[in-house]
Formats: C-alpha cells, sequence, structure tokens
C-alpha cells in the first residue's frame, strides 16, 4: 500500500512522476543522461549496473524495469542479466563489465565502500576513467531513484508484463519521452 496517494494508478517512479511532474523532467534528464546517452559504456551495459544495484537495493520496480531494458539491449538477453542478479555471475560478459559492477555493488553499499583496490582492478581490466566515473554516478543516482519509489512505497505494476511494454517504450523513446516523462 502506498505511503501517499498520488492520485493516479500508474506504477512505481511513473506515477510518483505524474504526481510531482515538476520534478519529472529533471529525474527523467538525468536517466536519458546516464543511460541513453552516447557514452563509451553500452546502453546495455549501463541498464545492467542500473538494474543490479536497484535489485541489490531490494527496489523491485526499479529492478523489473531496468532489467527488461538491459536484457533487450545485451546479447545473452534475459538469462544473462538473471545470472548476474541472481547468482552475481558475471561470466559471459568482459571482465572489465564484472569489475565495474563490483564497483557499482560497493558504491550501493556506501560511496566510500570503493577502494583503490576495487578501482586498480576495474582499470587491469581495461576500463577507463570515465567508464569508472560513469559506473559510480549510475550506482549513486540509482540508489536515490530505489529511494524514492520504496521510500513511498509506489505500487507495483498489477502485470508483471507491463515491464516489457515500458522497456520498449523507453529504448524507442529515452526517459525524457519515455512512460513516465511529462513531455511526452
Amino acid at each position: 500500500m502506498p505511503h501517499i496517494d498520488v492520485g493516479n494508478d500508474a506504477p512505481g517512479i511513473i506515477g510518483l512522476m505524474r504526481f510531482r511532474p515538476e520534478t519529472a523532467d529533471p529525474l527523467n534528464d538525468l536517466a536519458d543522461a546516464l543511460l541513453r546517452a552516447p557514452g563509451p559504456l553500452s546502453r546495455g551495459e549501463r541498464e545492467l549496473i542500473a538494474s543490479y544495484v536497484s535489485h541489490g537495493n531490494g527496489c523491485t520496480f526499479c529492478t523489473g524495469g531496468h532489467s527488461e531494458v538491459a536484457a533487450r539491449e545485451l546479447e545473452g538477453g534475459m538469462p544473462a542479466v538473471r545470472r548476474v542478479l541472481d547468482d552475481h555471475d558475471f561470466s559471459g560478459f568482459p571482465e572489465k563489465i564484472g569489475a565495474l559492477l563490483t564497483i557499482a555493488g560497493l558504491v550501493r553499499r556506501g560511496g566510500k565502500e570503493v577502494t583503490e583496490e576495487a578501482v586498480a582492478a576495474a582499470r587491469k581490466a581495461g576500463a577507463t576513467d570515465v567508464e569508472i566515473h560513469d559506473t559510480v554516478l549510475i550506482a549513486a543516482a540509482f540508489c536515490m531513484y530505489n529511494r524514492y519509489v520504496d521510500g513511498l512505497a509506489a505500487s507495483m505494476p498489477a502485470d508483471p508484463a507491463s515491464f516489457g511494454r515500458m522497456a520498449d517504450v523507453v529504448i524507442a523513446n529515452g526517459y525524457a519521452k519515455g512512460p513516465g516523462a511529462r513531455r511526452a
């Protein structure tokens, strides 16, 4: 049961954004910048980081949505994503992605949990400073998004297949023009 009445039936962060539309644009712009804009990590890799952090935080809504996007954007699809989320098994991904996911998991626990050793391991695996930066920022931002959704006990979609439909919209339009967008 949601902690507040958001005045709409939209699930998760989508309903929250519709409740406070003046915050929707900056939050969606940040998601687009982090996950959809051109960058050294693929969109699928960045969505996997978001999903991994969300899963570690126990945010079911964000895990469901970002896992679906990651699965559509990564070779190996949902089985590969589930291996990462459920088993912390990074096989099938380049060593660099495993090292970056390790950093993301440390950020999720707390920013000061990131060690010189973890950063050195990512560099040794081929990660650039920009990729390390982006990983830390994605992980930190998703801690915020997860706490926003779960802190207000936002509702879950009645139909789990709706995560797939939301993923299709995000892939086609991004977040700024996606399901929770004010300017859609």
